[in-house]
């Protein structure tokens, strides 16, 4: 009986120690400190106690001596670290240290640091920027008609144009000493966000100088000479930029660029100096055909050995800045993606001086970094911008259309298909509004290189899949084109989303793993760091640090697995508590199954693009459901809040066993791929997603008028006149919220039979003369189906007019309600 209590003694207390991830000597003093007591119990004698210290006493010993350590084991390890190390070409390793860890790298850590996560300042407006959204932002929504502007004149009417300059709408990134607005990352978003829920066209116009372009770069690395030059320009719109990267022949894989300079001596604008030819032909490039300054990337080369280095020919990847209008020079074509201005540029001999360069010669070969860097805060605020602004308007159109659109007598919104899709419409608009101002925060203090891909990537698949779930919703009110149709133009843009910034499938299957799990693991990066280096002893200490994490967190992913997390910490009592501590528990199963996958495969990582994107799902639930949870929090855990926050984590939780299933069953050594189960998931998958019933609560509020509502649908544009769309759909909904009890009592009527007639107003009639409704209940029935109708109807357009939209008027077809 004494055996057995010690054995059980002795695995809870190596349970422990590896729990909480001690050192050589917690272990040492350990295993001696147990057989101590043993022999003190009389659980062993004294012969037992010499015969474990003989045995151990080495071991321990030996492990706890760096000389003796490094030549028996690490010394060995180290040469096969460096055998799977993965191969890096320049252009990745550059991309992989563009940028720097953030909230991403706690969810490696196995540990999540909550109250760092809670005590994280959100982004707030200021006065001046909240001033800004109110006046100048929605006055030029006023101004903006997305029908006129995508299908009659296919671009913006000049005075949009001349708005946006008078108004340094380029210019929200440029700091005031250089003539911008210097608005915070949060404002930028909340700026194009409000943009896109009016005119999509003009908002991707707006959001590209405040991107990836030469502002930023100019910012972050231009010379003051540079700074001077161009920076005054771009912010009081007298200069029109656009960047050149994509071309061709190269769209993800920059390294292939084709595009050319070549360091010569040449005269410019009277004088002889040391510059380049530059030769280019790039390829859907915004902004390109109104543009009068131009960012390039192309590969420098120094054949003649000019700068200075004989021994360096190829320079690499470098950026430039020139003036649209240099010799050689050729802008003003259009691609269509769309209405916004998008085109090619080309050149044929450019010759530029290498003060063109961005950031002075010495930054020659400089510009694939300078890229990484800048594309790395910027995929984090426009197009998730454009994400918010679709699902906002999904959500409080479709909750509005649910409830007006009648089938079978009864509000479509209570059919549960219906409710299903609605269902999440609204729980990803909950989900991407919070993710929206986390990372937009984030850019505000760092550069979270991982948090934004992520961003980047998720945000503008959900808003295709909450788009389509609003056009299914929709109908045929949502198919037909025209100025009444809320729904198409986002519908038509969600490919530029899902394609530009980093295509979505080379993001998902390359990049967000591939580069997070090195980028945020806590030794990866040191251990290659002392790899190049062929610094044993630094391998060495890193080595044993990272063997004692790996063992703490497959110990920490079993112990939260066999008790369903409920050994994990919460640093919140309440509804959310659970949900913080299932994420601990898959951040420490994420944690080993990445150790063990980068142990295994290496370099071989690269090619199983499927495996690596499976782990990124599960980092990018991690991090979109704890985006929630600060969300929930800093909203001050609401009531109202709560069905969303259980949509949202079930179908987060849901979606990352999942994955994790499909990483373990396709692992490609099978063994270790049951382990990892054993590990990650020892009594099986749990989370089965939302509801019927939660999805049954959410599609029922998404059709009701709320404090909630608003809320979630803060900072859009609605719309002014009559004839918005969007008024539209407003004012028949906040009718029929008014009058629908008696609605509801007209039309219970008519299909028992009780009134008689063949058009509404007859009806009406006859319920008016038969007492069922009195005049004034008539007349607001009246009136609410009036507004009803204008708000269902799509537009219908003469034959000359879909010829010439421009010069022929558009026909708006309305024929008489003849049913209620």
């Amino acid at each position: 009986m004494i055996g057995i209590i010690a054995f059980i003694i002795a695995l809870a207390g190596a349970w422990t120690l590896a729990y909480l991830g001690v050192g050589i000597v917690g272990w040492s003093l350990g295993i001696l400190g147990f057989f101590a007591a043993a022999w003190l119990v009389g659980a062993i004698g004294w012969l037992g106690f010499m015969v474990a210290f003989v045995l151990f006493t080495p071991i321990l010993a030996g492990l706890g001596t760096p000389g003796f350590r490094r030549q028996l084991l690490s010394a060995r390890l180290f040469d096969w670290f460096k055998v799977v190390l993965p191969p890096m070409s320049e252009t990745e390793r550059e991309a992989l240290e563009a940028g720097s860890p953030w909230w991403e790298a706690e969810m490696f850590s196995g540990a999540p640091d909550w109250q760092y996560l809670l005590n994280f300042q959100i982004t707030k407006l200021t006065d001046e920027e909240q001033a800004f959204l109110d006046n100048e932002t929605e006055k030029l929504c006023d101004m903006a008609d997305e029908w006129q502007i995508s299908h009659e004149l296919k671009d913006m009417p000049p005075e949009v144009w001349r708005y946006l300059r008078e108004n340094k709408f380029f210019a929200m990134l440029i700091p005031k000493e250089h003539g911008g607005l210097g608005f915070s990352s949060v404002a930028q978003s909340t700026v194009v966000a409000k943009i896109a829920t009016g005119s999509l066209t003009v908002a991707t116009t707006v959001m590209v100088p405040n991107s990836l372009g030469p502002g930023e770069l100019l910012i972050r690395y231009g010379t003051p000479e540079q700074q001077k030059r161009w920076l005054p320009g771009l912010a009081d719109g007298s200069e029109i930029p656009c960047f050149g990267l994509t071309g061709p022949e190269v769209g993800s894989d920059a390294g292939a660029l084709p595009d050319r300079g070549i360091v010569c001596e040449g005269d410019y604008h009277g004088e002889h100096v040391l510059g380049m030819q530059l030769t280019f032909s790039k390829r859907w490039i915004t902004l390109a055909p109104v543009a009068t300054v131009i960012g390039l990337a192309f590969r420098l080369y120094d054949p003649d050995g000019l700068l200075g280095d004989a021994n360096k020919t190829d320079y690499g990847i470098t950026c430039a800045l020139i003036a649209a209008n240099e010799p050689g020079v050729t802008v003003g074509e259009r691609h269509y993606p769309g209405a916004f201005m998008n085109g090619p540029v080309e050149g044929k001999d450019v010759f530029v001086p290498l003060d063109a360069i961005i950031g002075g010669r010495d930054k020659a070969g400089g510009g694939w970094r300078m890229l990484t860097e800048c594309l790395s805060a910027g995929r984090g605020i426009s197009l998730p911008a454009l994400a918010s602004a679709a699902s906002k308007n999904a959500y409080r159109m479709t909750g509005a259309f649910a409830r007006i659109r009648r089938q079978f007598k009864l509000p479509i919104g209570k059919f549960e298909g219906v409710q299903e899709k609605t269902a999440r419409i609204s729980g990803y608009n909950y989900k991407i509004e919070a993710a929206r101002l986390l990372t937009a925060s984030a850019v505000d203090h760092c550069t979270p290189a991982v948090a934004t891909a992520m961003t980047k990537y998720h945000l503008t698949e959900w808003m295709r899949t909450a788009i389509n779930d609003c056009m299914d919703v929709h109908g045929g009110r949502a198919v037909q084109r025209g100025p009444r149709n809320y729904v198409l133009p986002s519908y038509e843009a969600i490919p530029i989303g899902i394609t530009v910034e980093g295509a979505n499938i080379l993001t998902r299957s390359l990049m967000i793993f591939g580069q997070g799990a090195i980028r945020c693991h806590p030794f990866v990066v040191k251990e290659m760091e002392a790899a190049a280096r062929d610094d044993l002893n630094e391998f060495d200490t890193l080595l044993f640090s990272h063997l004692r994490h790996s063992v703490a967190r497959g110990v920490r992913a079993l112990t939260h697995g066999l008790t369903n997390a409920w050994s994990a910490h919460s640093p919140v009592d309440g509804v959310a508590a659970p949900y913080y501590r299932q994420l601990t528990r898959f951040s420490a199963a994420l944690a080993i199954c990445s150790d063990i996958t980068l142990g295994t495969l290496g370099g071989g990582l690269k090619k199983k693009e499927m495996l690596s994107g499976r782990l990124g799902d599960v980092l990018s639930e991690l991090y979109f459901g704890s985006a929630t949870l600060k969300f929930f929090h800093d909203e001050g855990a609401l009531e109202d809040d709560v069905d969303h926050l259980h949509y949202v984590m079930a179908d987060c939780l849901h979606n990352i066993e999942q994955a994790f299933d499909g990483f373990l069953r396709n692992f490609p050594v099978k063994g270790l791929g049951v382990m990892m189960r054993i590990m990650t998931m020892p009594t099986g998958q749990h989370h089965h997603g939302p509801s019927d019933r939660l999805k049954n609560k959410l599609g029922t509020a998404i059709m009701e008028p709320s404090a909630f509502r608003d809320r979630l649908t803060a900072q859009t544009y609605i719309g002014h006149g009559e004839h918005h769309p969007t008024v539209r759909m407003e004012k028949a909904f906040n009718k029929l919220v008014e009058v629908e009890p008696i609605y509801d009592k007209f039309t219970r009527a008519i299909a028992d039979g009780a009134v008689s007639g063949w058009n509404l107003s007859e009806r009406l009639d006859s319920a008016v003369s038969k007492g069922i409704l009195t005049e004034t209940e008539a007349q607001s029935v009246r009136e609410y189906d009036t507004l009803r109708f204008d708000a269902v109807l799509t537009d219908a357009f003469k034959s000359a007019y879909l010829s010439d939209p421009q010069n022929h008027g558009h026909i708006d077809t309305r024929t008489e309600s003849r049913v209620a």
